[in-house]
């Protein structure tokens, strides 16, 4: 897999889209650290890949959400401390 700077995307963009076609996914950097993937698609699979991008970006929410709540101690509560807090929070937002 290839890192491109945004400098480079933003000066050399046709060649980055040429190498892309051959790398099908690239790591776009600013100032040496990652901010995004760039990915080739086709159109008649476009809707596919937004999905499992989606799915894989839920998935990952719910592991950081998972991994939190360990270090946190949460996953030691109870069903009843678990509905607990549920109600405090209910009781809290407005209707």
């Amino acid at each position: 897999m290839q890192f491109v700077s945004v400098r480079e995307l933003r000066s050399q963009s046709a060649d980055v889209w040429r190498r892309l076609v051959d790398e099908q996914e690239m790591i776009i950097t600013n100032n040496g650290k990652p901010v995004a993937i760039l990915s080739a698609v086709a159109p008649e699979n476009l809707e596919d890949s937004l999905t499992a991008i989606r799915r894989a970006r839920a998935i990952a929410a719910v592991e950081s959400m998972q991994r939190q709540s360990v270090a946190a101690g949460r996953h030691r509560m109870t069903p009843k401390q678990i509905q607990a807090a549920i109600t405090a929070v209910r009781k809290g937002r407005p209707r």
